[in-house]
């Protein structure tokens, strides 16, 4: 059993105009799932409907919560990009269970979107990953403790010391 554990961000953003105004939406999950023809035994919990931008640090404690409280061993939390990290170290030295953390740059409700690979890279991940906390993103796994996100690439990397 899979448990998804949506928290908002990009991924299940809906925009209404030219302007770029937007909300966050209902997980896509489900839909995502039946498209793809997935058969997995998974449920979809929605613990807040931010933009990462605006997680704060106890709303990282409440996620924190969800994870330890929920049964399952194999966790996806769908996050925005911007302070996944931040929430992947905050979820650092959980016991026993393998945790995925994953988004998109683009709303999975827009034709173009990494959304719906970076999903099914996460599923995949969820389940042949050693336990430990991880981000999936874009065909690659990065440690939350040495990844940086590169805003101007739109991409994930390790972080590079200086």
């Amino acid at each position: 059993m899979i448990k998804i554990l949506s928290t908002g961000g990009t991924i299940d953003k809906i925009y209404f105009d030219a302007k770029s105004e937007f909300q966050v939406g209902d997980p896509l999950i489900d839909e995502i799932f039946a498209d793809a023809y997935i058969d997995l035994d998974y449920s979809v919990e929605s613990i807040m409907r931010k933009d990462s931008l605006e997680i704060t640090d106890a709303d990282r404690q409440l996620i924190r919560a969800h994870v330890l409280a929920v049964p399952e061993a194999n966790i996806i939390v769908t996050h925005g990009t911007d302070t996944m990290v931040q929430t992947g170290q905050a979820l650092a030295g959980i016991a026993g269970k393998t945790i995925v953390l994953v988004g998109a740059m683009q709303p999975a409700r827009l034709r173009k979107s990494d959304a719906i690979f970076n999903i099914g890279f996460a599923v995949s991940a969820v389940q042949l990953l050693p336990v430990g906390v991880y981000i999936a993103m874009n065909g690659k796994i990065f440690d939350p403790q040495t990844t940086v996100k590169n805003v101007p690439e739109n991409r994930f990397e390790v972080a590079t010391t200086q």
